[in-house]
């Protein structure tokens, strides 16, 4: 569930349910409607946005897998925690049809500790690489009371259980080369979420917010806010057999 929202229980249903309605109206927009209308709301067209995955991302699995779920999260969202944990338990049973991709959206004015977490999840990937970004991600995840509970002395023992060295990992951090990549993330995620919000299919930029992809990096389905592992297996369900 996004920060900007109140805890919400009637949220999420809603969130799922958009999730589907794109996805069909989608595809109906792309066959150009013909003879299989389907009653109900007319759908939304979302054709002219567009979120394409690069080499250059953080991808767990397999980076061809025709569809991808490109996650914009805060680390200290109590919410992106719990999606973080349905994902990491969901994405195992859709080896090679689905991917995760994490790019940063890190609230400050909520969370003032998470800008410097994401540039220290963008340093493991800078001195370990793609899988030593997801351990420290992960981690990070893991122990991380939320909403500012992590503390800074916390960062480089992460590093350390992510098989960094200290001081190599400390010497990154505190040099700030790791800030222009976090905030050409957010940039980009505020950027696409008001798209999102203009059409009426989000409340507002907040965190986790996700999109369903396909190759060509046509959005199949926004997931605005958190949604749990049965959720995300329709959700996943569907795109797969679109």
């Amino acid at each position: 569930m996004s920060e900007t929202q109140s805890q919400n229980p009637y949220l999420v249903p809603i969130s799922i349910i958009i999730a589907g309605v794109v996805i069909a109206g989608a595809l109906y927009l792309k066959d150009g409607g013909g003879g299989n209308q389907a009653t109900g709301p007319e759908p939304i067209d979302i054709s002219d946005i567009k979120v394409e995955v690069t080499r250059d991302d953080h991808i767990l699995g397999d980076a061809d897998a025709p569809i991808k779920l490109v996650e914009f999260s805060d680390t200290e969202c109590p919410f992106c925690k719990r999606f973080h944990e349905s994902l990491n338990e969901v994405l195992p049973e859709y080896e090679g049809q689905v991917a995760w991709v994490y790019r940063h959206l890190p609230l400050p004015q909520l969370h003032p500790e998470a800008p410097r977490q994401a540039e220290a999840t963008e340093c493991a990937a800078e001195l370990g690489g793609n899988d030593t970004f997801w351990a420290y991600t992960n981690r990070l995840f893991d122990i991380t009371p939320a909403n500012n509970g992590l503390l800074d002395s916390q960062l480089p023992e992460i590093a350390e259980f992510a098989g960094l060295d200290r001081e190599e990992f400390l010497a990154c951090l505190n040099s700030g080369d790791m800030k222009e990549r976090v905030d050409e993330d957010s940039r980009n995620a505020i950027a696409i979420i008001q798209q999102f919000v203009d059409l009426g299919l989000a409340r507002g930029v907040g965190t986790p917010f996700s999109v369903i992809v396909n190759d060509d990096g046509e959005v199949l389905a926004p997931i605005d806010g958190f949604v749990g592992a049965d959720q995300l297996r329709q959700v996943f369900d569907q795109a797969v057999a679109e």
